[in-house]
């Protein structure tokens, strides 16, 4: 067993329920509750179903190459060049709205750049 794939895994599946149950609370439900015309609203929505099953699949394929002798290197590093990119994401999102303690009001990055860095360990680079 890789225990830094097995990590980077359960770390993504617990991401994955993170962002089902309490984004779909704090930011599904006012979003479809909205103002937004009928489209966007639902395409938004669409959007999220779509992470909510990368992050699932994702979290799933780490914990199933982690069980095995030899993991499968390229699909690996495939996934934590996406959170690596969902990292980065965030924090360009972040760090440029006006806030105060940016950083903090949108702390995704904080559970998305261990897993792509758990990953590449993982992955024997």
């Amino acid at each position: 067993m890789n225990g830094w794939l097995f990590a980077a895994g359960t770390v993504a599946a617990a991401t994955a329920l993170i962002h089902i149950i309490a984004g779909g609370r704090d930011v599904v439900r006012p979003l479809l509750a909205g103002p937004l015309p009928a489209e966007p609203t639902r395409t938004l929505h669409v959007v999220w179903h779509f992470v909510s099953a990368d992050l699932l699949l994702s979290a799933a394929a780490l914990i199933v190459v982690s069980l095995r002798a030899e993991p499968h290197a390229p699909l690996v590093l495939f996934i934590a060049a996406q959170y690596f990119a969902y990292t980065a994401a965030f924090l360009v999102g972040t760090l440029t709205a006006p806030w105060t303690r940016p950083l903090l009001r949108l702390p995704q990055w904080m559970l998305l750049l261990p897993i792509g860095t758990l990953a590449t360990i993982g992955a024997g680079l």
